[in-house]
């Protein structure tokens, strides 16, 4: 039980992490600005989602401990793909 509370405060850290490191996107300029909108959504509300549907496979499926860690790498991926679109 510990495991998984620390688990999914583990998810938490890396949600909060990853919003904070979104906030630095920016929409530049260039003329593929709907590229960067959707990177600018991806970075900074898109952590918030992969967290949030971890919860929700967690609580299907029972298994909360492999959810915690499918959440913080889809909070990850999210997060930087996300930058990569929109790294102004």
């Amino acid at each position: 039980m510990v495991t998984v509370v620390a688990a999914w405060l583990a998810v938490l850290a890396v949600c909060a992490a990853a919003a904070l490191l979104g906030h630095g996107a920016r929409i530049s300029r260039h003329h593929r600005a709907s590229v960067q909108r959707a990177g600018l959504f991806l970075s900074r509300g898109g952590p918030w989602l992969a967290g949030l549907s971890a919860i929700g496979i967690g609580a299907v499926t029972g298994a909360w401990l492999p959810a915690a860690a499918l959440g913080a790498v889809a909070v990850t991926v999210v997060a930087v793909v996300g930058l990569g679109l929109a790294p102004h």
